[in-house]
């Protein structure tokens, strides 16, 4: 099982930067795909950034793409999010999401339904 626990959210002005973590504890950290997830007020949960911990390889969506970079320390069982250039449509709760994989496979990493594990989320806003 894995624990997942986020921290680095905060409020920032719009073109700022902010690193967002995500602690992953427990068993099961290798073949695992976590990826980070954030939900506005009234829309649904949307994949960011997605990285798959035996590889390493990542993926990101449209929306954030060569603004925001997903990495890992393995030593620390830690996913980051840095998260650049930010936008006030960036603002949102975002979580930290793992699901294990024995094979490096994207085909699910932007259906929430497919995550078993979450974290308890971490505010971001970007004010104007």
């Amino acid at each position: 099982q894995l624990q997942l626990v986020e921290s680095g959210g905060g409020s920032v002005q719009a073109g700022g930067s902010l690193r967002l973590s995500c602690v992953a504890s427990g068993r099961g950290y290798r073949h695992t795909l976590i990826t980070w997830f954030r939900q506005a007020p009234g829309k649904e949960r949307e994949g960011v950034a997605a990285i798959y911990t035996t590889t390493g390889t990542t993926r990101y969506a449209d929306s954030v793409k060569d603004r925001f970079v997903i990495s890992q320390d393995t030593a620390k069982t830690t996913v980051d999010l840095h998260m650049t250039t930010l936008k006030p449509e960036d603002t949102a709760m975002y979580y930290c999401a793992a699901g294990s994989n024995p094979w490096e496979d994207f085909a699910h990493w932007l259906n929430a339904a497919w995550y078993y594990y979450w974290g308890q989320g971490t505010q971001v806003t970007v004010t104007s």
